[in-house]
């Protein structure tokens, strides 16, 4: 089991948003790959659900960026 508390150096643990920043490609690539395994299972209204969540998620990243 890991533990969550601050590294005995006191440096603090990331943050959600941190964590989400640092791998958004990955999370961008893991949410098309399950919409593409439920279009592979005919399941379309999910498979959009994902890409919908992928989409809003790298706007919002792009409005961060931008201002």
């Amino acid at each position: 089991m890991t533990d969550a508390s601050p590294a005995p150096d006191d440096t603090p643990l990331p943050t959600v948003g941190e964590l989400a920043t640092l791998y958004l490609g990955n999370l961008l690539f893991a949410l098309e790959r399950t919409a593409l395994g439920f279009e592979s299972e005919g399941k379309g209204e999910e498979a959009a659900f994902y890409r919908a969540l992928g989409r809003q998620v790298a706007e919002a990243h792009g409005r961060t960026r931008r201002g």
